[in-house]
């Protein structure tokens, strides 16, 4: 079989109530549009995010060695979560090929299989890198403090950890897997009809 097959043509044809093959391939460069946009604002958040702590290790110069792992494993679990994050710049900065192939599909089943991996494996590290960082960190500050307002910190700081772990992320997930999901079927159905 021709790998090179002209898809719009086949596409254009159908008698059901699909959108043009246009309109496909549009929201498709939007999606991978938007996804690059997001991929490039993470990238920075967390790299300036680095900077800061780091400059507040050097700043203020912590005393126990509790803070200094704990700032260590923050930057840590930053940078282990950017590196395959970033493996997703190659599939997403790719210029549109020609609707007449089927690298389209290609393109969306390897991206999905990275945020995959990324929205369990590298998220689940992540959290849990980030939360013993954030708790040996604010061990020092917190040992200063009098116990029912270190239990205040340390509580407000498990609830926020928790509400981002259990509310924020499956839906932005849900949501990021909605999308990928969608352009998948879609190009899925115009491949079966290939295949007929």
């Amino acid at each position: 079989m021709d790998a090179n097959i002209d898809l719009k043509k086949i596409w254009n044809k159908q008698e059901t109530n699909v959108p043009k093959v246009e309109e496909l391939f549009s929201k498709l460069d939007q999606f991978k549009r938007n996804s690059l946009l997001k991929l490039i604002l993470v990238n920075l958040t967390l790299l300036l995010t680095i900077l800061c702590i780091g400059f507040i290790w050097y700043y203020y110069k912590p005393e126990l060695i509790t803070t200094k792992i704990g700032i260590i494993l923050c930057i840590l679990a930053m940078i282990i979560f950017l590196v395959p994050y970033n493996s997703q710049w190659s599939l997403l900065s790719t210029q549109r090929t020609e609707p007449n192939s089927k690298d389209y599909l290609q393109n969306l089943i390897q991206l999905k299989e990275k945020q995959l991996f990324q929205q369990t494996t590298m998220l689940s590290n992540y959290f849990i890198m980030l939360s013993l960082g954030i708790g040996l960190y604010l061990f020092e500050y917190v040992s200063k403090m009098t116990i029912s307002l270190g239990v205040v910190v340390y509580a407000a700081t498990i609830l926020w950890i928790g509400a981002n772990w259990f509310y924020i992320r499956p839906k932005i997930i849900k949501r990021q897997q909605e999308k990928t999901n969608n352009l998948i079927s879609i190009f899925k159905k115009l491949s079966k009809q290939l295949e007929n």
